[in-house]
């Protein structure tokens, strides 16, 4: 399912930010996160690719000021449209684009008519922002997430400790669930460093009542040592790979 400006978008949106016609079209591969402890998927990521399957830089490379909005909501709207069609019974994490978002509840419209429309749950929409762009109005930011919690949306910092908005950001907002960079995440079990830093994180989390999720898991070592501080959620190529246009099963006989 590609998409350059769905046709039903603009009576939906109603805003004349959506003039503006995407010179690309997408679609989304899907991995999946999985809950450890009880050994079944919590949900699965939308990760923007080519329709050819080309690498989301080979899209994100194209967005700019004057598409920014536009791009934010389509992926938004063709990741449920799709999620809905490959019959996704579980949590849809989509990333979002926090620049293009200039007023949460009239940005949020053609989101909820998707859901509407395509049947899908909206408590089961988790929606992530990376910390390592950067976000020009840390207050605005902060709006979005309470907008989207009352909402009943999921809400997630991706890329936690890679970038720009740490601390700060959860010293105004704590969101369900952070997911932890997996720069600090690979080879833990041998890096000393790395452990005292994570440990303090999953810490943190646990006092503000905050969700932690390891991303990049890639070995068994990893996922071993974050399942003995009690982290439950974990991502990455150890459990699967992106299944373009598809939702790629686990094994869980592997851990």
């Amino acid at each position: 399912m590609a998409t350059n400006f769905p046709a039903d978008m603009a009576p939906v949106i109603g805003c004349n930010r959506c003039a503006v016609d995407l010179p690309f079209t997408f679609t989304f591969a899907f991995q999946p996160i999985v809950n450890v402890a009880t050994r079944s998927i919590f949900g699965y990521e939308a990760l923007v690719r080519g329709t050819d399957g080309s690498s989301a830089w080979s899209i994100l490379s194209q967005v700019n000021d004057d598409n920014r909005y536009m791009f934010d909501q389509a992926c938004r709207v063709t990741a449920i449209k799709l999620a809905a069609k490959l019959n996704l019974q579980s949590v849809l994490s989509i990333n979002f684009l926090p620049n293009a978002v200039y007023e949460p509840a009239h940005c949020i419209r053609s989101t909820l008519a998707a859901a509407r429309d395509a049947n899908f749950p909206i408590e089961q929409l988790m929606f992530e922002i990376t910390e390592s762009e950067q976000v020009h109005d840390a207050k605005h930011l902060t709006k979005i997430f309470k907008s989207y919690a009352e909402q009943g949306f999921i809400t997630a910092i991706d890329d936690f400790g890679a970038g720009h908005a740490g601390l700060n950001l959860l010293a105004s907002f704590q969101p369900r669930v952070m997911k932890i960079d997996m720069e600090l995440i690979r080879d833990i079990e041998k890096i000393p460093v790395k452990q005292v830093i994570v440990d303090a994180l999953i810490t943190m989390c646990m006092r503000l009542g905050v969700t932690p999720l390891a991303e990049g898991i890639e070995t068994l070592e990893e996922l071993k040592y974050f399942k003995s501080r009690g982290v439950e959620l974990m991502q990455g190529y150890f459990f699967a790979r992106p299944g373009f246009e598809n939702l790629p099963d686990v094994d869980f006989s592997s851990f």
